[in-house]
């Protein structure tokens, strides 16, 4: 099959990484979403082990769509029963990038039509109950070429099951995982978040180091689709276990002024198996020091939403306390614009991304040789 994997915006390169590190080669983007080739058991190893991408969608054909006709015989002609079953319950996801028919629900309704014309015929029945395992449809029309998928993760793979209670302004897990993996942070190497909140950063931080599979501990729609081996999710998560590294490390250090959001992130480190692998401390970021060497900052500070402050005065004081530790990295991400002049220093690096569609910039500065990677 062809499958997609959804990509946030800047985080492609992070994603590209991950797949090569499962063995994937080098697999091209395609308008925000990376595209290769893999069988069912290769559905179950993507959606148990990568970290930040957003999904995983089977592709089940693709064909030009200039028209509602062109639609509805193009979808009616492919294969649905391979995947689908009377008793399916479809739902319909899509998105017209381009393209002439730019009526996403109208063309959802076309494409179920057509679906449910190809299932009613090739399992000679009247009507599809609907009753059964859902299955998510998606429909992309871009430049005219309609691409159809299956979405088999169901919830999106940012839903590790660990983050239940919220907090201002929460980090997505993907989104932090991505941040975590294009840092400079390695097992064993000194780690603090400063702004801790619910916990997402150091949470991801500490499954990374220790290459837990965000998606270990949850179930997903392929699951119960009777097309896909039995055997396709348990081997996958036997093998995301086999490489769990148990060995003793340091703890990493998570900081909040906010008593709450350090419960609260204390809370979630434990629903991940990971509260061991992190100190959690009520404290202002101000007074973080380290005798520690060749460390790394990674953090989401406040920016506009959560605080009353000036933010001014907020990144001001972070910059400081950055540059009384000569040798080690910080890496941020923030929101607001005036950032990175409050903080005292161009960037080493910048680049965009999105956080629950706020758009953000992602500053890194590096610490002084040979401390720098």
């Amino acid at each position: 099959m062809k499958l997609y994997i959804p990509v946030a915006t800047g985080v492609e390169a992070s994603v590209k990484r991950q797949l090569h590190e499962l063995g994937y080669g080098d697999c091209p983007a395609v308008s925000g979403r990376i595209v290769l080739a893999g069988d069912w058991r290769d559905v179950a190893r993507l959606n148990v082990c990568l970290r930040a991408g957003e999904r995983v969608l089977a592709g089940v054909g693709e064909f030009p769509a200039p028209d509602f006709d062109a639609l509805f015989e193009g979808v009616r002609a492919l294969p649905w029963e391979q995947f689908l079953s009377p008793h399916s319950r479809i739902l319909m996801d899509g998105k017209c990038v381009k393209s002439r028919l730019m009526a996403v629900k109208a063309t959802g309704g076309v494409v179920k039509k057509a679906i449910a014309e190809r299932l009613k015929e090739k399992f000679g029945v009247s009507s599809l109950d609907e009753r059964g395992e859902r299955a998510v449809v998606g429909v992309f029309l871009h430049e005219d070429v309609a691409y159809l998928t299956l979405d088999t993760s169901g919830d999106g793979l940012h839903k590790r099951g660990y983050r239940i209670k919220t907090y201002d302004a929460p980090l997505r897990e993907t989104t932090a995982a991505a941040i975590v993996e294009s840092s400079f942070f390695r097992a064993g190497k000194p780690f603090a978040d400063l702004f801790c909140g619910s916990g997402t950063l150091p949470v991801e931080a500490a499954l990374y180091m220790r290459r837990i599979a965000p998606g270990l501990s949850r179930g997903f729609d392929f699951e119960r689709w009777k097309c896909v081996p039995k055997e396709a999710a348990p081997r996958a998560r036997e093998e995301a276990r086999d490489v769990i590294d148990r060995s003793p490390m340091p703890e990493l250090f998570a900081a909040d002024i906010s008593r709450k959001a350090v419960e609260l992130a204390r809370f979630h480190a434990a629903r991940a198996g990971v509260e061991k692998d992190i100190c959690f401390r009520v404290q202002d970021m101000r007074r973080f020091s380290s005798s520690e060497r060749c460390g790394i900052i990674l953090s989401n500070p406040p920016y506009g939403e959560r605080m009353k402050e000036d933010l001014r005065a907020l990144y001001a004081d972070f910059g400081r306390m950055y540059r009384a530790l000569p040798d080690w990295s910080c890496v941020f991400l923030s929101a607001y614009e005036g950032a990175e002049r409050a903080f005292g220093g161009r960037a080493d690096k910048k680049r965009r991304l999105y956080n629950a569609r706020i758009a953000c910039t992602l500053y890194s500065y590096f610490g002084k040789p040979p401390c720098k990677k």
